[in-house]
């Protein structure tokens, strides 16, 4: 069984209490600068955090394994590709 809240019990503003901030990774293609990216944080077993780089105070989002795991299926897939303009 995984070790947070429910869904009703959910609050993304303060679900970041659940992971360390010293874990936080940011993506290797980040830009210099901070650029529009997110953190992910993957130290605690069974769930992975994100939040946006832009806002200071970033509400988290907390996914189970599986859910992250089909979440990179469907990024490797293409799936949220923009269209070419």
């Amino acid at each position: 069984m995984t070790d947070y809240l429910s869904a009703a019990d959910y609050d993304p503003n303060t679900a970041g209490s659940l992971f360390g901030d010293a874990e936080w990774a940011k993506s290797f293609a980040s830009e210099p600068n901070g650029g529009n990216c997110v953190e992910v944080n993957l130290a605690r077993r069974g769930l992975v955090g994100v939040r946006d780089t832009k806002l200071e105070s970033s509400p988290v989002f907390v996914f189970d394994a599986g859910e992250w795991a089909a979440f990179l299926v469907a990024v490797k897939a293409g799936q949220f590709d923009l269209p070419e303009s």
